[in-house]
């Protein structure tokens, strides 16, 4: 069979497999060809340029700045959200339904799931989520302190007690502040049964899902009382702290920065956080690209769902880079 007739039947094959839709025992029996042999000259259709495949993103689906995203910070997977506005409110809603989405259909079996306590986009991720019937997961677990201003306790146990109905999982609290008042009265905490149960919890944790703040807390951590001072945070930025997980700071090269305040932490260390078999960073807005961009340098995300004009931001380098959020 000569080149040109070769061509022509793989042309052919190619028409009645993508145009008529017919299934490759269909055309095996109608062209007296193997079956096998049609698979072969269907992925030749492919290798000879005669059929092009071509994607085009609809509207709000920004696949090829994923794909940057991707390359550029060497992670698993980038989910961009479109948001109407570049306003706070508008960036959670976004991400967090975004990250619904994800855990709607990425949970798996006898997972065991770290939660942030104090993340806005989290919140709405909890909100967002149906009931999950396919799977039922093992464990959620804080992985921050909880215990904090009685006017907003009820956000923390929200999240982690939602999330364990929507996935079948138990609860798993840490009853405990954030921040301890002292590094001695931190001490006396991890001595808790309780605490120590949950802390042992982390270094079983399949998927963690994680928020990522910068040099100013949140209205939602302000306001829990679980955070530090403006002159323990200045001094961390004196130390080169960007961003923090977990009230857990690094530099903008994702180096952990040390200080005495660490001590007083009650909840995952970043060491455990990478550790984790599956990291799930949700985060976006102007104020959070250079904590968001350290994170990614430091290697400790494995999935980022962000906003469209934050990822733009993180492949500008040094967009972003400020001290406040």
């Amino acid at each position: 069979m000569s080149r040109a007739d070769d061509l022509r039947l793989i042309t052919r094959i190619a028409q009645m497999y993508h145009i008529e839709q017919r299934k490759q025992a269909e055309i095996s029996e109608a062209l007296h060809i193997p079956q096998a042999r049609i698979s072969r000259l269907l992925k030749r259709a492919i290798d000879e340029n005669i059929v092009r495949i071509s994607i085009s993103p609809p509207p709000g689906v920004f696949a090829d700045l994923e794909a940057s995203l991707r390359d550029r910070y060497r992670i698993d997977q980038v989910i961009i959200a479109e948001s109407v506005s570049e306003r706070e409110e508008s960036v959670i809603a976004a991400i967090g339904d975004a990250a619904a989405h994800f855990v709607e259909t990425t949970v798996a079996d006898d997972e065991v799931i770290g939660m942030s306590s104090w993340s806005s986009s989290l919140l709405r991720m909890v909100d967002s989520i149906t009931p999950l019937k396919r799977v039922r997961a093992s464990k959620v677990v804080q992985i921050l302190g909880g215990i904090g201003s009685p006017a907003v306790q009820s956000h923390a146990q929200h999240l982690v007690m939602r999330m364990a109905q929507l996935t079948g999982a138990t609860a798993q609290f840490l009853p405990a502040p954030g921040v301890a008042g002292s590094p001695e009265s931190h001490k006396v905490l991890l001595k808790d049964p309780f605490v120590s149960e949950t802390l042992d919890c982390f270094s079983r944790l399949t998927l963690a899902l994680v928020g990522i703040g910068a040099m100013t807390p949140s209205k939602m951590l302000a306001n829990s009382g679980n955070a530090f001072t403006r002159e323990e945070l200045d001094d961390l930025a004196a130390q080169g702290a960007v961003g923090d997980m977990g009230l857990r700071f690094f530099d903008a090269a994702g180096t952990p920065v040390i200080t005495p305040l660490n001590d007083r932490v009650i909840g995952i260390s970043l060491a455990e956080v990478k550790a984790a078999r599956r990291v799930v960073a949700v985060a976006g807005g102007a104020r959070k690209t250079a904590a968001i961009r350290a994170a990614l340098a430091g290697g400790y995300v494995d999935v980022l769902i962000t906003d469209f004009l934050t990822a733009e931001r993180l492949l500008v380098p040094g967009a972003g880079q400020s001290s406040n959020r």
